[in-house]
């Protein structure tokens, strides 16, 4: 799919779904995503129920992983394919239908307008229906990371993002969890892209009953790598 920039230009960006037994909700979201012409990429990441065999039902580019490596892993494989396969952009979203496709073109248009290296779909006005650790979590880091990096970025865990795939090329990533996706905040804003939140309203703001989220152990890494980093 091509977006086109104040300047006329067209930015060709693709849109990833990392996927781990997901075939429960993954035929929705893709019944959703592929209805609007975007180049797809599912990313398999060891699933054991039929979730390869659900996206391999639509018209996407199905990468798969032999055994489970985290969220951060799936991501990089679909990094290093979208940048491979020449695209400008790539959008992520989670497999388990809390996103909602139809607003993927105005988040890439968006942040193709704005030149950001990163754009977030923010969930802020939703962190209250969130529980326990994940809305902790959610209000320090966006506290932590606007006194640190000075950009209002107002949801740091929003799984649904805009990423440039020329700071997917510069920036090297290593975390293979949901750590990644703080990872890569940090060392976008420590090379010097600009990132940014857009308000966009999640279908389910604290995730299904599906997420693979591990609200003790997948916070601690999330806050012991903005601490690394930091």
């Amino acid at each position: 799919m091509r977006a086109s920039g104040r300047n006329g230009g067209l930015v060709a960006f693709c849109v990833l779904i990392p996927a781990y037994n997901a075939a429960i909700t993954l035929a929705n979201v893709l019944e959703e995503v592929c209805g609007q012409g975007f180049a797809v990429v599912v990313v398999d990441d060891g699933s054991s129920d039929a979730t390869s065999a659900v996206a391999g039902a639509y018209p996407v580019t199905l990468l798969s992983h032999s055994g489970n490596l985290g969220k951060g892993a799936a991501l990089m494989s679909g990094f290093r394919w979208a940048v491979e396969n020449g695209f400008d952009g790539v959008v992520t979203l989670d497999a388990d239908g809390q996103h909602d496709p139809l607003s993927i073109t105005p988040l890439a248009t968006a942040a193709i307008d704005g030149h950001f290296g990163i754009l977030i779909a923010s969930r802020y006005t939703q962190f209250n229906e969130m529980s326990g650790l994940r809305k902790f979590w959610n209000r320090f880091g966006v506290w932590c990371m606007r006194k640190r990096t000075g950009f209002e970025i107002s949801d740091s865990q929003s799984g649904f993002r805009y990423y440039s795939t020329a700071l997917l090329a510069a920036v090297p990533l290593t975390k293979n969890g949901y750590d990644l996706e703080m990872e890569v905040l940090i060392k976008a804003w420590r090379s010097g892209y600009t990132i940014g939140s857009l308000p966009v309203a999640a279908r389910v703001a604290d995730g299904r009953s599906t997420s693979h989220y591990r609200p003790v152990r997948d916070t601690w890494n999330i806050s012991m790598t903005f601490l690394r980093y930091m």
